[in-house]
């Protein structure tokens, strides 16, 4: 027979064990998981329902202008997207090599901590005056035909920044659709790493370029 401190110490762990799994992606996915590249991709929550923000995420105000509250729309015809679709998006469009998820940030702002799966295409890359801009565009699946972009196989891109007061990302949707990018091929997730980490979702640390 179990004394009652045994008997709570046991009872005490398997209620331990079963909240350990409290923090789902929806009621019934506790994470989920992409194969990109063959390599795995997951996505889950943080199990630890006392964890908070990080502080440089928890600030409630900052100075607009630059960071200034953006519109749910990134452009015309250009859809906004939540956490759910993100990781569909992965699922249906990056794994299959048809799409690229991207952290429009600074180099900076990406190594310290990024959605996983995502590539760093920094938002000034993207403007008209960059010399790096046409390989960029090439490399998304641009080509250049009498002079004007074609983008018919270009892939399709779901792009974020730091959240709904961060302007990087809708910058460089704005240059895309300038350049002749099609409005159909390009997302927003306008939550950026504000909301993803408001949400207790994972991220990865890059590490950085060195040339």
């Amino acid at each position: 027979m179990l004394r009652v401190p045994t008997l709570l110490a046991a009872i005490a762990a398997s209620v331990s064990i079963a909240s350990a799994q409290d923090v789902r992606i929806t009621p019934d996915d506790l994470n989920f998981t992409v194969s990109v590249n063959g390599s795995p991709i997951v996505y889950q929550r943080n199990q630890d329902q006392s964890a908070v923000i990080q502080e440089g995420f928890a600030k409630t105000s900052r100075q607009c202008p630059p960071f200034c509250v953006h519109a749910m729309s990134a452009g015309e015809g250009v859809e906004t997207v939540g956490e759910l679709e993100l990781i569909k998006f992965m699922e249906t469009h990056v794994a299959t090599g048809q799409g690229l998820l991207i952290d429009s940030r600074i180099p900076d702002w990406y190594q310290k901590g990024t959605i996983p799966g995502a590539i760093n295409i920094p938002f000034s890359v993207m403007s008209p005056d960059n010399k790096y801009r046409v390989e960029i565009l090439k490399a998304l699946g641009g080509k250049v035909a009498g002079g004007a972009w074609n983008f018919d196989d270009a892939k399709d891109l779901l792009l974020f920044c730091n959240g709904p007061w961060c302007d990087q990302s809708p910058r460089a949707i704005s240059d895309l659709l300038k350049a002749g990018y099609p409005a159909e091929k390009i997302r927003y997730y306008r939550g950026g790493m504000q909301l993803w980490l408001m949400l207790g979702f994972n991220t990865v640390t890059e590490a950085p370029n060195k040339s």
